[in-house]
């Protein structure tokens, strides 16, 4: 178990508490309660020097001065400070998420067979690629474009038609926009468009698509 600092700016001033650090990343995914994290009865402006806010100013920042509610949104919109070899730890699952991905839905596309997972992970290495700390679905368009000048990589995606309700197109579009090749905005409202995933997204790209939109998206497979 780790003891480390986490910390919020705000009214321009700054507010700290210290937590278990291991307790607190899990209560920032929603998993667990304060008692858990919270190692002291105190906020702090600087807890190195032992200085603390005074109330007005705990108010002024959180409108109140529970300490349990402040330490709660002090962990679930601030920073958590994380030791090196946590960062370590996280950066090395991510790798291989990525490899595991990549390995399962890329090919070389001269020969059409799939790259072995550690000539993906040497490949990542040259080419220094930044591996984020966000969802795979997000940055692995990206990271292929990285890729390509060390490796010859290509996903294999599925390519479909979708067409969205007029009612639902503003909370359709962030999910649609990232796979997006071609829109057309039909007379009524609603949205047609082309979208290409990578094979081992579609079932999570028609789950959020489907989530929003109640079922309501006609899609189709475009088999070329």
């Amino acid at each position: 178990m780790t003891s480390t600092l986490a910390r919020i700016k705000r009214i321009g001033k700054n507010f700290e508490i210290i937590v278990n650090m291991e307790e607190a990343l899990k209560f920032k995914k929603g998993q667990g309660f304060v008692s858990d994290f919270l190692e002291s009865e105190f906020i702090f402006s600087d807890s190195k020097k032992g200085l603390k806010p005074k109330e007005n100013e705990l108010k002024s920042a959180f409108g109140t001065t529970d300490v349990e509610v402040i330490a709660e949104r002090i962990v679930k919109e601030g920073e958590i400070q994380v030791t090196q070899e946590h960062r370590s730890e996280e950066r090395d699952a991510k790798i291989k998420q990525v490899v595991d991905f990549l390995s399962r839905n890329s090919v070389d596309p001269q020969t059409g067979r799939p790259h072995t997972p550690d000539r993906i992970k040497s490949a990542l290495n040259e080419a220094g690629v930044n591996i984020k700390n966000v969802s795979i679905e997000v940055q692995i368009q990206e990271i292929v474009q990285s890729l390509s000048p060390f490796l010859p990589i290509k996903l294999e995606v599925k390519k479909f038609k979708a067409i969205i309700p007029a009612i639902h197109t503003g909370k359709s579009y962030g999910i649609i926009n990232q796979y997006k090749i071609k829109e057309n905005w039909l007379s009524n409202g609603d949205l047609e468009v082309v979208v290409e995933v990578p094979a081992g997204l579609v079932m999570d790209f028609f789950d959020k698509l489907n989530s929003v939109t109640h079922g309501s998206a006609a899609t189709q497979e475009i088999k070329e």
